[in-house]
């Protein structure tokens, strides 16, 4: 043997190993859209960025001021905040009032739309009147939701610093504006001293209104991210700390559920609520909440909830309560050889912080769009599309009731696993065609001084350094981490994955943003949404799609008897019903009404669902809902496409 071949046969191991691993290499690569058919996907969209207008007179800032321990990461801790709405404030029939929060004034803002009627209303900031505050306090998001049932939207306001605040309508406002809306406390109590706010420092960062216990009422969920403590007071000499792990903590903010037990309509309106704080397990309850959702998964009327959490596992919970008492229990994903622990519901160690549930793959079944950090030579983890392997409802219910959450993730099959430092998440369809695009936000902190590599020594770092802020590195003004990434708009393709056609479409903006809301703000059937900026000017798209698909689109309300007032009341909605659409061609869509999904953007209360180019007659409406007595109720129905108001009693009654 020559010593040529002599090399030649020892190499052949690691040749044949190398075949092997391009081999598998080509078999398993998704195959990319070419520019044209990119191109060719985006053809069906268009969106006009609209500027938001803002009130005046308030003081501008850049970075917000912090506990002394986190001086030095002042701007990590100032990278939320940024939170925007969509809904029918005013009683004229469309979601073209927003409710947003803007860091740079650490407002909560009321504003119309820009673009439609002229003069409705000045854009103001809600004022919390007599309620005390304190300049500790920031505002992070805001969730619309008639709260004392009167058939006017009210809205809840959550923050870092303080327990949250219902603004509830009054029926004698004759225009919008600070004195249309009754402040009161979600958390009664002594909370002043000397008229500042002294009361529990909560730190909240994700929120939720359902119907948790079937009583036909609607809770409210509070998830708090930073543990109860004065984060934003810069005088501060109390204990502060971080997360004790980048990938299992468990040490923050408690979580709350408030049941619904009485409301007070009328000129001084008011509402109670029952504070559960032993629901969840200790070790759920104390995650880092960025976002929670929930929806009727199993078809029998009880909200599941999945939050979303920051370092550490997500959790999702199948809802076995009754009548005046929430009970969740947890279920978790089930491991292959084949799939990652992080990979599985309820075990991942990434970073999630927006979420949504839409039917994905047409099923029946709802799926679930989870962010995450999946940047490039940063920390590329994985966002999660988690789709239904269950079969039917009935099928997953009994999987749920055993503990197993049937869902696999197939975001890298799907090409929607790596985007950025993803933040807020909604599933609509925007051309009516009958599939669901995936808008997400993306990006953290803008700046000069690239702090990746920092942020990757930190990621590596003992566990029991983590939750002391001393070690960790600085992240300040000017510093930059993920700063220019840009919003994505996921859009499916005929082979069933997706391509990302912000760019084409000019949504590509380096600018971090944070939430995303959707509605048809002025009811011509193509939906439109909203992005909230961390420190930069929030934007308003209206939907110029060119050639969109027939849609229906429905507000559903309870059977309850409206306040009159001044404005118009648009009914209480009926947060949960279900919609189930069975088209000609035998598909199925879902839709619900939602109480507010997400990080901190919130679609409207109205159910928009895509029928498709080929749908011209009625459709086949199958609806699901609780009513004011608890109990659930379904009727069909053959509704022509296009806009329609319901009102959802013992029987669904248009309007």
């Amino acid at each position: 043997m020559t010593a040529t071949a002599g090399w030649l046969r020892r190499q052949l191991p690691g040749v044949l190993a190398l075949v092997l691993i391009v081999s598998a290499f080509m078999v398993a690569r998704i195959p990319t859209p070419s520019a044209a058919d990119t191109a060719g996907m985006a053809s069906r969209y268009s969106f006009a960025p609209m500027s938001v207008a803002l009130p005046g007179g308030f003081r501008q800032q850049e970075i917000r001021r912090v506990h002394p321990d986190y001086t030095h990461i002042d701007a990590w801790i100032s990278s939320v905040g940024a939170a925007i709405a969509m809904n029918d404030l005013d009683g004229d029939g469309l979601a073209n009032d927003l409710c947003l929060v803007d860091t740079r004034i650490d407002q909560t803002v009321v504003t119309p739309v820009p673009g439609g009627k002229p003069g409705r209303y000045a854009p103001f900031a809600l004022n919390p009147g007599t309620l005390p505050m304190n300049d500790n306090i920031a505002p992070m998001g805001c969730v619309p939701g008639d709260f004392n049932e009167d058939g006017r939207l009210d809205l809840l306001v959550y923050m870092w610093g303080r327990t949250p605040i219902l603004y509830l309508a009054k029926p004698g406002a004759a225009k919008l504006g600070p004195d249309a809306y009754r402040p009161v406390e979600l958390v009664p109590g002594s909370n002043s001293t000397n008229g500042r706010y002294t009361g529990p420092q909560w730190n909240t960062n994700a929120a939720t209104v359902a119907d948790f216990d079937g009583d036909g009422h609607d809770d409210i969920f509070i998830g708090n991210y930073f543990p109860h403590s004065a984060v934003l007071d810069p005088k501060s000499t109390g204990v502060v700390h971080m997360n004790h792990s980048m990938s299992n903590a468990h040490n923050g903010g408690d979580d709350y559920f408030f049941r619904w037990t009485g409301s007070v309509k009328g000129a001084s309106p008011s509402v109670t609520y029952q504070c559960l704080d032993d629901v969840l397990p200790e070790t759920a309850s104390k995650g880092w909440e960025l976002a929670a959702a929930a929806t009727d998964l199993d078809g029998d009327q009880l909200p599941e909830l999945y939050l979303a959490n920051d370092f550490g596992p997500d959790r999702m919970f199948y809802n076995r309560s009754t009548p005046g008492h929430i009970r969740l229990s947890l279920v978790e994903g089930v491991r292959t050889p084949l799939i990652p622990k992080s990979k599985t519901i309820g075990h991942d160690s990434f970073k999630g912080m927006g979420l949504d549930f839409g039917d994905l793959n047409g099923d029946g079944v709802y799926d679930m769009f989870v962010s995450n950090i999946t940047t490039s030579f940063g920390i590329e983890e994985s966002n999660f599309q988690f789709v239904s392997s269950s079969g039917d409802k009935a099928a997953l219910r009994e999987r749920l009731r055993e503990g197993e959450a049937p869902w696999t993730d197939r975001s890298a099959q799907a090409r929607t696993a790596w985007s950025g430092w993803g933040w807020d998440v909604k599933i609509d369809d925007f051309d009516n065609g009958g599939d669901l695009s995936i808008v997400q936000a993306t990006g953290f902190v803008k700046g000069e001084v690239d702090r990746w590599p920092q942020l990757q020594e930190l990621a590596t770092a003992n566990d029991q350094l983590l939750q002391n802020p001393y070690w960790w590195p600085n992240v300040r003004a000017g510093d930059d981490v993920a700063g220019t990434q840009t919003l994505h708009f996921f859009v499916k393709c005929p082979d069933g994955t997706y391509v990302d056609v912000a760019k084409e479409l000019g949504l590509a903006i380096p600018v971090p943003t944070r939430g995303v809301a959707t509605g048809d703000a002025d009811g011509d059937g193509r939906l439109d949404f909203a992005v909230a900026r961390q420190w930069g000017e929030p934007v308003f798209y209206h939907n110029q799609s060119p050639s969109p698909g027939a849609f229906l689109e429905l507000q559903l309300t309870h059977a309850d008897t409206p306040v009159p007032g001044a404005l118009p009341a648009p009914g209480s909605p009926a947060t949960g019903a279900q919609v189930t659409v069975t088209t000609p061609d035998g598909r199925t869509i879902l839709g619900r009404v939602d109480g507010g999904s997400g990080h901190s953007g919130k679609r409207s209360s109205e159910v928009h669902l895509g029928l498709g180019r080929n749908v011209t007659g009625p459709v086949r409406v199958n609806l699901r809902w609780r009513d004011r007595a608890g109990q659930v109720h379904e009727q069909d129905l053959q509704l022509t496409p296009g806009r329609h108001c319901l009102e959802l009693g013992s029987q669904a009654k248009e309007k």
